[in-house]
């Protein structure tokens, strides 16, 4: 039978079910990455596994979330992430070596590997043609004891890209112009798979673009295949023996075709506050904008600077607008030193920022109040920046460049000559010394922890039923964001479920936290897409803490619908879609939990004896997982 290439990956590591898509299907782990933020709750859920070594091939934990050492909290945290790794056979990466993915990209991303993160832009590996998907932490911590990856065999689109990139159209514009297409709700369920004569005039960090920001499409992942294109790259990072070529077979069935003429792109923008309210950037001609940030996982590689540095030769940026710069590795950085691109753009006012993830969180770099920020980053969810009614505009690096220079959007048409296509320098320094590689003997490795890092909690079993009010009622497409947010107040907090979850829903309901608390827990009703973005789990760590016993919506985003099964939270799907009107904050309700089966349907009974059925999309997997509450519980009741 004739394979895609995401069919073939998973075929190569299945461990158990069937790859019709919608079923359930278990996958052999590679590797896996863990970045701080979520690392350490992670790795506090690997201890209890009570392992003495990991059983990946490679496992790697990295520091670039929650650089600022404000206080003792995150550097208490990094030097936990540290013994930790040395004791359990983890590579470690130092705050300022640079963003997880951009580091896993130039050292160790393999194609054909199966790659799971506690991020959900892990999948920018699938720019090396890896199989690389975000997932809660506690997912990642079990594939590092060996347990395979349970996740529903997605769909695979078919994306074919014909022609080339012109002008001042870059990598960026491919994917704001998909999300244009599908919107952040048309990729779940479903992996992307570049195929067709475009991808080969595409390099593996713009591959890299591209697959980064799947993630806002809600897919599972995003792939290229592994091609001479790729063979150049790991090359260039000194890992050609890691090369092996990989794509689709000829006459391979997809579930959908979407066909993109590169040559016909134009610089595009998503406008305030998420990534799929595209527009061409010739709409917004005129528009002043405060503040202009460059980098993240998704535009911060040696090629996008290398382009910001060509715009800005010679030049300097708008009195009235902010530039801020942060390389996504030390690599990154020591190239643009080493061939005179880092002077371009500080010559021209660019400020530089630690190589870490910064502004993408809130980690500092936050706007003007009611600014205006244009970045080339992933997500722009309200308040995301760190400034609450900031405006953030998403952009290429080509065209953030271009707006810095003017203090204003203008139209591509005015830009003059657009820079060339970047080019790679034939040598790349190595970063390898920079990693900390673990003993191979961690036993007497003492774990150091400090105060802020609180025990795991220990969540009860569901009850056969539930009784409870409605102590939140949201709208669609609610973000982790919104649930917990990000920022260097709230991160420091990762490691401390108690203290994180004081901030539940706190730019959302500042009420929420004292009402639940009130009322001794509760169930949360929302619409669709519930839970889109981060990988976080705190987001269904906090709720949890809190007392929510189920959350009742019209559609739930992958990876947090997995991080609230993970947590031993009840996701229910309205049956029809028009109760969510009928439903209303205070609302008191009887869930019949004990009747519950894998699929089925249950009738909820209101305060008022009204009825409303809901079902589910749980496995029997999934619902015993909740019945023991929560993953962890379930894992300990088999040894």
């Amino acid at each position: 039978m004739k394979q895609n290439l995401t069919q073939k990956i998973i075929a190569a590591h299945l461990v158990e079910g069937d790859m019709t898509p919608g079923r359930e299907v278990a996958i052999r782990i590679d590797q896996t990455l863990t970045q701080d933020a979520t690392g350490t709750m992670a790795y506090l859920q690997w201890e209890a596994i009570g392992l003495p070594r990991v059983k990946t091939e490679l496992s790697v934990s990295y520091v670039d979330h929650n650089t600022l050492q404000m206080g003792f909290r995150n550097p208490d945290d990094h030097r936990y992430l540290r013994s930790v790794a040395a004791k359990y056979g983890i590579v470690f990466s130092p705050p300022g070596t640079g963003i997880c993915h951009q580091l896993h990209l130039e050292n160790f991303a393999v194609p054909g590997k199966t790659l799971i993160g506690s991020d959900s832009h892990t999948p920018t590996a699938g720019g090396i043609g890896s199989l690389a998907m975000g997932a809660g932490g506690l997912s990642v911590a079990l594939a590092m004891a060996g347990e395979p990856y349970t996740i529903t065999m997605p769909k695979v689109f078919k994306i074919r890209l014909e022609g080339e990139l012109t002008g001042h159209a870059s990598a960026k514009d491919v994917i704001l112009h998909l999300l244009g297409v599908l919107t952040v709700k048309g990729g779940v369920g479903a992996v992307m798979e570049y195929c067709g004569p475009g991808v080969a005039t595409l390099s593996v960090p713009e591959r890299a673009t591209i697959t980064n920001m799947g993630a806002e499409l809600g897919a599972t992942t995003s792939v290229f295949p592994s091609d001479e294109q790729t063979r150049a790259f790991l090359a260039l990072m000194g890992r050609e023996a890691d090369f092996s070529p990989l794509a689709a077979d000829e006459g391979a069935e997809y579930d959908r075709e979407i066909v993109i003429d590169l040559s016909a792109l134009a610089p595009l923008a998503a406008r305030p506050h998420m990534p799929d309210l595209v527009v061409p950037v010739a709409e917004l001609d005129g528009l002043t904008v405060d503040q202009v940030a460059i980098g993240s996982c998704t535009n911060s590689s040696y090629s996008d600077l290398q382009a910001v540095a060509q715009v800005l030769d010679g030049e300097h940026i708008a009195p009235n607008t902010d530039l801020l710069l942060s390389p996504g590795s030390k690599q990154v950085l020591k190239m643009l030193m080493a061939e005179g691109l880092l002077d371009k753009i500080l010559d021209a006012g660019g400020r530089l920022l630690e190589c870490s993830c910064g502004p993408c969180i809130g980690m500092g770099g936050s706007p003007v109040s009611a600014g205006v920020s244009v970045r080339t980053f992933n997500r722009n969810f309200e308040g995301r920046s760190g400034t609450q009614d900031a405006k953030v505009y998403l952009v290429s690096p080509q065209t953030a460049a271009n707006v810095a220079l003017r203090g204003k959007f203008s139209k591509p048409s005015t830009w003059g000559k657009a820079p060339r296509k970047p080019v790679l320098p034939k040598k790349t320094p190595s970063l390898k010394k920079l990693f900390v590689f673990p003993p191979k003997d961690g036993s007497k490795v003492e774990i150091l922890r400090g105060p802020n890092i609180a025990p795991l909690s220990k969540f009860a079993a569901l009850p056969g039923s539930i009784k409870a009010q409605v102590a939140l009622k949201v709208g669609d497409d609610i973000t982790t964001d919104h649930i917990l947010p990000a920022g260097a107040q709230i991160t420091a907090l990762r490691s401390n479920i108690p203290a994180i979850s004081e901030y539940v829903f706190s730019r959302v309901d500042a009420d929420f936290v004292a009402r639940i608390k009130k009322l001794g827990g509760g169930v949360i009703l929302g619409g669709e897409n519930y839970g889109q973005g981060s990988s976080r789990e705190h987001a269904a760590l906090g709720p949890r803490h809190l007392g929510v016993a189920a959350v009742i919506v019209k559609s739930l985003a992958r990876i947090h619908r997995a991080n609230l099964v993970n947590f031993g939270i009840l996701p229910l799907l309205l049956k029809d879609k028009a109760d969510y009107e009928a439903l209303a904050l205070g609302e008191s309700l009887t869930i019949p939990a004990g009747k519950l089966t894998p699929g089925g349907t249950i009738e909820i009974v209101t305060g008022s004896g009204r009825r409303v059925a809901v079902t589910n999309d749980l496995t029997a997997k999934e619902l015993g997982i909740i019945q023991a509450g929560g993953l962890l519980n379930a894992v300990r009741s088999r040894s």
